[in-house]
């Protein structure tokens, strides 16, 4: 998934053809290995389309998404358990339906070169209301006779979370689709529920098309994590990138005033400029420094206690403490299942 998006973000930087195709490449390896591949192929699309509205969109963009969604569309439907999805579910019309708006915006871009502006307004017009009316129609055709499937439960379940509940409570009685407690935000990603905020107000203060990506990502994934506590699987690398460009601001601000002493003594007029500039003490930079480093290694000491005790114990063998702090070993599935094996025919 990262690797598919660090693509995509390279294909919008640059519009060439060969890390689109990369993209394709990486999403097609995503779809064969997880079914969450419905949250990039919707992400992506969101991005494109957010850039349209804010006056974004150029040829870059244009060929980026085109190649991807082609290439990568065609490379999916390859794969058995996906087939004729990406053109027949409803959890895959975003991204052909922001495709067809690419071409319809390389289309008025052309003629708005090629006419004046008073017959391409007629014709701009014109056009817009065909289509818009030749797809509300075909919409309503392909959902009446089938050929375009309904959301799935789960996907309802994510747009509103008390649909399972009241609809299809199989769904709802599965422990993963069980909204994620602050206890769960925090015992996961701790220092990162904090520090998230500040990286996405960094992002908004700078807009670029690649922090538009990464903004559309830390929201909408917060959001479906809040709603399912198994998307936090799709939450966890938006926390750490957005918390790395936090912290590396905060860094590289007060690391700036730690080295102010060095400054004075070796150039006073860059010394000067740079007390102007800075409104913190060195001993408050230092001080800042110290305790950021130390959250930062307690995080990482966190991470590897919860990854073994939380993320590492098998399904057949569980394990646990006793109230002394001695680990206890409940091995009684795997006996079961060796009693059965022993016990009864093949």
């Amino acid at each position: 998934m990262l690797l598919t998006y660090y693509m995509w973000i390279k294909a919008v930087k640059t519009g060439m053809i060969l890390w689109s195709t990369l993209a394709a490449l990486a999403y097609f390896y995503m779809v064969s290995s997880w079914g969450g591949y419905v949250f990039l192929i919707n992400l992506i699309p969101l991005h494109v389309l957010a850039l349209m509205i804010t006056g974004r969109f150029s040829h870059r963009i244009y060929i980026a998404y085109s190649i991807v969604y082609c290439v990568g569309t065609i490379l999916s439907m390859q794969i058995s358990f996906v087939g004729f999805q990406p053109v027949q579910s409803s959890e895959h019309m975003l991204a052909l339906g922001v495709f067809g708006l690419c071409q319809i915006h390389a289309c008025v871009d052309f003629l708005r070169s090629r006419m004046s502006r008073e017959h391409f307004d007629i014709l701009f017009k014109a056009i817009l209301g065909f289509l818009l009316g030749v797809s509300l129609l075909v919409g309503i055709i392909l959902s009446i006779t089938g050929k375009v499937s309904p959301w799935t439960g789960r996907f309802y379940s994510l747009l509103d979370p008390s649909y399972a509940k009241n609809h299809i409570p199989i769904i709802a009685s599965v422990s993963e689709h069980q909204p994620t407690s602050w206890s769960s935000f925090y015992f996961d990603l701790q220092i990162l529920v904090f520090l998230f905020p500040a990286g996405l107000y960094l992002c908004f203060s700078k807009l670029t098309d690649a922090n538009i990506f990464i903004i559309l990502y830390g929201v909408t994934s917060i959001y479906f994590a809040g709603v399912m506590v198994r998307l936090m699987l799709v939450l966890a690398p938006v926390m750490c990138v957005l918390s790395g460009i936090a912290v590396s601001h905060l860094l590289a601000k007060y690391i700036r005033s730690v080295d102010n002493p060095q400054t004075k003594a070796q150039d006073p007029k860059k010394a000067k400029k740079f007390e102007q500039q800075s409104t913190v003490s060195s001993e408050t930079a230092i001080a800042f420094v110290f305790v950021l480093s130390f959250l930062l290694i307690t995080y990482t000491f966190h991470c590897t206690w919860v990854t073994s005790e939380a993320y590492s114990s098998p399904s057949i063998v569980l394990g646990a403490r006793s109230h002394d702090g001695g680990r206890i070993i409940f091995d009684d599935f795997r006996e079961a299942y060796y009693w059965l094996q022993m016990n009864t025919p093949e």
